[in-house]
């Protein structure tokens, strides 16, 4: 599985494009703004995009979902729980910012466990609540998709509607942390880490 990180919007989200290196199907993570540049890529690398995740439903992640979907028609995927977020601007936060939008409905509500596959590639499932109530990850090629459930250093939010620390260490600690320290950990926002970088340094998981 091959990789490209775009930090993009106000509040430089990572979107994240992951292929196949043989058949150049794809999935686009956490469009969140400047659809423009996400499909120039695509069509740089020539992608073949199978699915639009959203990690979860906030707005900075969703915000470019409606403009890759007409061009791409392809289905939009998101944690069950998270749902209606994506098309419900008080949910996703885009109301309270005074820039209120909606996204598409999601075609495919994930549950943890799930696999999403493009070409060789399969990325595995894992329920994260406590950052938002339907928060995931995605694990697979030794990679894992984090959303804002973990940073380099730090760990998600959990003072907005629908969050709960308790929920989010408890999931950083029995999902992330069962994987293998060189583990790459792709965040929502800011540089990537390591699963063991984090298991050591990251003050929050500490004790």
């Amino acid at each position: 599985m091959k990789t490209k990180t775009l930090a993009l919007g106000q509040m430089g989200t990572n979107c994240y494009l992951a292929w196949c290196p043989d058949t150049k199907e794809a999935l686009v993570v956490d469009p969140g703004a400047e659809a423009e540049k996400i499909l120039a890529e695509i069509e740089d690398l020539e992608l073949k995009v199978k699915y639009i995740v959203n990690t979860h439903g906030h707005l900075d992640h969703i915000g470019a979902n409606s403009a890759l979907q007409q061009a791409l028609h392809c289905p939009i995927a998101v944690g069950e729980d998270d749902a209606t977020m994506l098309t419900d601007a008080q949910q996703n936060l885009s109301h309270q910012v005074g820039q209120p939008f909606t996204s598409p409905a999601a075609e495919l509500l994930l549950n943890h466990g799930a696999k999403l596959e493009f070409g060789t590639c399969s990325l595995k499932v894992m329920a994260t609540p406590g950052h938002t109530r339907g928060g995931i990850g995605l694990y697979g090629h030794a990679t894992l998709f984090a959303g804002d459930t973990l940073f380099q250093g730090s760990i998600g939010r959990s003072d907005l509607p629908g969050g709960n620390q308790e929920q989010l260490l408890e999931s950083i600690r029995t999902q992330f942390l069962t994987l293998p320290d060189e583990t790459r950990v792709l965040p929502g926002h800011g540089p990537e880490t390591t699963i063991g970088i984090e298991r050591q340094s990251n003050p929050w998981l500490q004790g």
